[in-house]
Formats: structure tokens, C-alpha cells, sequence
């Protein structure tokens, strides 16, 4: 299941995985949050954190991220990826080359995190 989160800035797009994640999450909740985004911001910024009883993500919908961080590429500024599980890890240090700044973080820095992906750059 992916959660939208709220209170954070209009340009920051929030959201916590929790069990197990599929492409019906990401078309019901995650896609659509980021079209409707992309109308009103030029850029924007992602904050995305795995929670405690995360189990893993179906192939579709690993696809369906793909998809969405490559249609916008241009379009990320920054992406916070809040996460204890070491093959996400591995994966954000495989895209670091793409525009925008991309940092991940432990869940025990979530703080930080949200404090970093608001900050001004």
C-alpha cells in the first residue's frame, strides 16, 4: 500500500509504503499525485520512505516507478528515499547520475530526511 502524506509544501510530493506494494497503488495513488503536481510546479520533489512492515513491491509496480521517474526526469529537483532496506539502497546509488539531487537515508534519520527535502537548495 503507498500512503499520500500531508503537511509538507505544495512542490514536495510525500508518500510511506507499507506490506506489500502493487501497481494499483502506484496507479490509484502515487501516479496520479504526481500528474496533478506537474500541472502546478515546474519542479518538484520527492519524499519517499519504506515503513516498518514493508514486505516488497510487485514487479508492476516496480515497472510503474521506472516509468514515472523516467517520463519526468527533468522535473525531479530532489529525492529523499527514507528506507532500511538494503536493495533500494543499492538502487538509488545505480540512478545518482540522473538530474536533480537524490540522497537516501536510514528510517532512523526520517527527520532529517523531511528537513532535507524541504530545505532550500
Amino acid at each position: 500500500m503507498i500512503e499520500h502524506l500531508s503537511n509538507f509544501p505544495d512542490d514536495v510530493l510525500a508518500f510511506v509504503c507499507k506490506g506489500r506494494v502493487t501497481k494499483a497503488d502506484y496507479d490509484s495513488v502515487l501516479v496520479p499525485a504526481v500528474v496533478k503536481a506537474l500541472e502546478k510546479q515546474k519542479r518538484v520533489r520527492l519524499y519517499y520512505e519504506t515503513a516498518a512492515d514493508f514486505s516488497g513491491i510487485d514487479p508492476g509496480a516496480m515497472w510503474e516507478d521506472f516509468k514515472v521517474g523516467m517520463e519526468h526526469l527533468t522535473r525531479w529537483e530532489r529525492v529523499a528515499v527514507v528506507t532500511d532496506v538494503e536493495w533500494i539502497k543499492q538502487t538509488m546509488r545505480f540512478f545518482r547520475f540522473l538530474p536533480g539531487e537524490m540522497k537516501s537515508f536510514p528510517t532512523s534519520e526520517a527527520a532529517q530526511a523531511r528537513a532535507w527535502i524541504i530545505a532550500a537548495s
